[in-house]
């Protein structure tokens, strides 16, 4: 085995390796060769060196769509991880100590986590659907239903462009919340319920109890949480297509990279602009992943 060992490990990566670089890493090198071009798809590519990226910051739908992300990329994660912490905390440990001494969570903790998961199982074009009734700016809406019941007039959640952005960020994370708390629950079932009997003994309330033990000791899935909701805001796409005015609307008040990409594809052909977009959305979602592990890397606390 230890003479063989080498050829053996190469053996079982060999064939993930080539599929990797076949359908990953060249489509990404093919991306980087065709922004440096003006291609419409058909006729062949003209080079164009560094144009498409000059343009890209002088393109007002383009920076409204950085803007977007960089609110997305604040907004989205902070909201979602704090309400999904908050609620696994009471389903696993907020119930306090039981007959037996041993820390629970609330009554019927197993069926909220059921119902908070139930949103992350409905597709985005389902949700998108759904919410567009949710948020219609007239009384046959269902949020525009209850307040026109106690007289207040009709809010235009996706017309308004100073809180369409919002709307659609509110309907992301009502789906992704159900999702981490069933992470962070998995999370906080790993750590010993000694350790949270012995802080409770010792007198740690509920508020001590979250910040002082159970957060230090969920870190890493923190982490974790925080990277992937951290690249879902770069891509919005779908969501932001079915829900928005006019796909971006109104006045580009939504759009996306994601969807610029689109746009210049299947409206006007024009590949070597998108590409451009593509490269600068790839080192954007990079550069957060890797800024994200350094910043927020420290010691593993080993139970």
């Amino acid at each position: 085995m230890r003479q063989g060992r080498y050829p053996f490990i190469i053996g079982f990566l060999a064939i993930p390796v080539v599929l990797y670089a076949v359908f990953v890493i060249g489509p990404y090198l093919q991306a980087f060769q065709i922004a440096l071009t003006e291609w419409n798809g058909y006729k062949a590519p003209e080079y164009v060196g560094l144009e498409n990226f000059r343009e890209l910051f002088q393109d007002e739908a383009f920076t409204a769509a950085l803007r977007h992300h960089l609110w997305i990329l604040i907004t989205l994660p902070l909201a979602t991880l704090v309400i999904a912490l908050f609620f696994s905390f009471l389903l696993n440990v907020g119930g306090g100590a039981g007959k037996s001494g041993t820390m629970r969570g609330v009554k019927f903790s197993g069926f909220y986590k059921v119902v908070f998961f139930l949103p992350q199982v409905l597709a985005v074009a389902i949700l998108g659907v759904l919410f567009q009734s949710v948020y219609r700016p007239t009384e046959s809406g269902m949020i525009n239903g209850l307040l026109a019941k106690v007289g207040i007039a009709p809010v235009q959640f996706l017309n308004d462009p100073k809180i369409a952005l919002w709307s659609i960020i509110g309907v992301v994370v009502w789906q992704s919340v159900g999702f981490y708390v069933v992470l962070f629950s998995a999370g906080m079932s790993a750590i010993p319920k000694d350790v949270f009997e012995a802080a409770a003994i010792d007198g740690a309330g509920r508020f001590t109890l979250f910040f002082r033990v159970t957060l230090p000791l969920l870190w890493d899935t923190l982490q974790v949480g925080w990277i992937y909701l951290g690249i879902a805001a770069f891509d919005m796409f779908a969501i932001v297509q079915i829900l928005s005015v006019d796909q971006g609307g109104p006045d580009n008040s939504t759009t996306v990279v994601a969807l610029e990409i689109y746009r210049r594809v299947f409206r006007y052909s024009d590949l070597g602009y998108a590409s451009a977009m593509g490269v600068v959305l790839f080192f954007m979602t990079l550069t957060f992943a890797v800024l994200t592990l350094r910043v927020t890397r420290r010691e593993r606390i080993e139970f």
